[in-house]
């Protein structure tokens, strides 16, 4: 997994956004063994999303979770006060090998809502809506583009009037984008005040005067009024994956897998780990 931001990580300038990594597109050989990935480990204090480009990852957690998550599906999990999971390559997908593409999110929660019940959001590639992009014109309003030029898939948040399936605890906006048109500006409305991370998993784009390569990061200063985000592909089949949301600001103590508000409450999280308060 590559850190996307990881200069950033855990700080206020990425905020509601605690980490981000990206695993590129690798192959992977039929496997005959122990399925590859992450064994039990806990969390607590935040939320993870993990978003399936390509392969599948089979998900456990203490809430009696059970699940595959596919190319094109999302999943968000809340840990709160305390989950327990684990990670694997599909054991069908794993038994035929094949092209894996993953990214993983990690999202704050307020104090408000770090001791709340965990919970799990398992959200399918047929529960996510599309919405056509909008061509960005100085002179005029700005037109809605054909699907064949661009398109957003909105996992969580609005675009464009349309909403996407997550249920969040803060504002947050995530669209997976595909812009095909290479002549074109494309506009992208976000709320006042929000943090905003633009990542290119394929292709190239241009913003505000600068270009960003596949792999590479736009972490977005609008200013306090600002809103609107104006963006342009440089090569075609261009995606990118939009960030935005409701800076928290509140104090990070951050250990491993625990994120929360104070030292003390990483202790307390460990304590509670370690006497078998996450489950089983």
């Amino acid at each position: 997994m590559f850190p996307v931001f990881e200069d950033k990580a855990f700080t206020k300038s990425v905020s509601p956004f605690l980490m981000f990594d990206y695993a590129a597109p690798k192959e992977f050989p039929p496997n005959t063994g122990k399925p590859k990935g992450v064994g039990q480990h806990p969390h607590r204090g935040f939320e993870t999303v993990t978003i399936a480009f390509q392969g599948e990852v089979e998900h456990a957690d203490s809430l009696g979770n059970v699940g595959v998550i596919g190319s094109g599906d999302v999943q968000w999990m809340t840990a709160a006060r305390g989950i327990i999971h684990q990670e694997f390559h599909s054991k069908s997908w794993g038994a035929k090998g094949g092209t894996f593409e993953m990214a993983q999110i990690w999202v704050n929660l307020k104090k408000e809502h770090k001791m709340i019940p965990p919970r799990y959001q398992p959200i399918s590639v047929n529960d996510i809506t599309t919405s056509p992009l909008y061509k960005y014109h100085e002179d005029k309003e700005c037109e809605k583009a054909p699907l064949e030029a661009g398109s957003v898939r909105i996992i969580a948040g609005e675009f464009a009037g349309v909403k996407g399936p997550a249920t969040t605890f803060s504002q947050v906006d995530m669209w997976d984008v595909t812009i095909n048109d290479t002549e074109s500006l494309f506009e992208f409305d976000t709320v006042k005040g929000n943090n905003v991370i633009v990542f290119c998993r394929r292709g190239q784009f241009e913003i505000q005067g600068r270009s960003v390569d596949p792999q590479g990061v736009a972490i977005m200063d609008l200013g306090s009024d600002a809103t609107k985000l104006v963006l342009k592909a440089t090569k075609p089949n261009t995606s990118i994956l939009l960030l935005a949301g409701e800076v928290i600001d509140e104090p990070i103590a951050a250990q491993g897998p625990f994120v929360m508000n104070s030292r003390q409450e990483i202790q307390q999280a460990n304590v509670d780990f370690r006497s078998g308060n996450f489950g089983q």
